[in-house]
């Protein structure tokens, strides 16, 4: 057999459907992960860390580390950013590391458009010897393979105090791993991505929140993720999402204070491959640098 083959087989329904970039609940706390257009939105440096286990009890499941850190970097708001994503499903781990710079203009008094682009890569990381073979001693399904993929992405942004929209491509540049056997079983593809959300004020405590990603990819299903939470007194977030065709899922957070937010997430998998795992749990925090005399920034707290 060979090793592609198998690892093909243990990803199955991951690559199948197209999911080869990290997927997150709670994308709306998370946009520059795939829009660097984001990087220095919020008007103060912002540091952001998840963690997401997906498919609990199922043996390979995706889980998903990052760490990413974005800050204006002149008065007119442009913006920097560093992201770090760790993904690991079955025998293999793929770190993406890159770099995101945003300029921002302004179109009018309240509507502001940023323009970004990413630039960085990705390494990856496939550990046979995780594998259970049938025969040990095959040399080609022992030790691991490693592999670097550079890569740039484009995005935009639009948004106001209330709304926003955005579209972006993460990575332009389509790529083959296992070529060096001449039969390529795994391919990374351009994914299209679409968020937007907007803020209505109900009454002077609630805040009512939609929002909404779509992902595109050749040769896969469109993912459509929509999602409604409520805000009370910029305090506490209660809601629900959907994915459609795949899961449910309940999301909470919590303004600890000006500067500190947490979250977290459950979903439940509405698949057939719901009926082999528990659930999937997402936890993110968020730090700000806010100072005392700006502990209400104009536009931002709400996305």
């Amino acid at each position: 057999m060979k090793k592609t083959i198998i690892v093909l087989a243990l990803l199955g329904s991951w690559i199948s459907y197209g999911q080869q970039e990290s997927q997150y609940t709670q994308y709306m706390y998370n946009t520059m992960s795939v829009n660097p257009a984001y990087a220095g939105t919020r008007g103060v440096m912002s540091i952001f860390g998840l963690y997401r286990s997906q498919w609990v009890g199922l043996d390979g499941a995706p889980k998903t580390a990052q760490l990413s850190v974005h800050s204006p970097i002149s008065r007119q708001g442009h913006g920097l950013g560093l992201s770090v994503i760790n993904d690991e499903i079955g025998p293999s781990r793929d770190t993406y590391v890159n770099a995101s710079f945003s300029y921002k203009l302004q179109l009018d008094p309240f509507t502001w458009l940023n323009l970004g682009i990413m630039a960085g890569g990705s390494f990856l990381e496939v550990n046979y010897d995780k594998l259970n073979v049938h025969d040990p001693d095959d040399p080609s399904l022992s030790g691991r393979l490693s592999r670097f993929s550079p890569n740039i992405g484009v995005g935009a942004y639009l948004h106001s105090d209330h709304w926003y929209v955005g579209l972006s491509v993460p990575a332009l540049l389509e790529t083959r791993f296992y070529d060096d056997i001449q039969q390529s079983m795994a391919k990374e593809k351009m994914h299209f991505y679409l968020i937007g959300g907007y803020v209505f004020d109900l009454d002077h405590n609630w805040k009512f929140k939609p929002a909404a990603l779509i992902k595109a990819v050749s040769g896969a299903p469109l993912a459509v993720d929509l999602s409604a939470n409520f805000l009370y007194n910029e305090i506490l977030t209660l809601g629900a999402a959907y994915r459609w065709d795949a899961g449910l899922s309940g999301l909470a957070g919590f303004q600890v204070n000006d500067n500190l937010m947490i979250g977290y997430a459950y979903d439940f998998d509405t698949s057939r491959l719901g009926n082999y795992n528990s659930g999937t749990h997402e936890v993110f925090i968020r730090f700000e640098f806010v100072s005392s005399g700006r502990s209400r920034m104009r536009s931002p707290r709400f996305f």
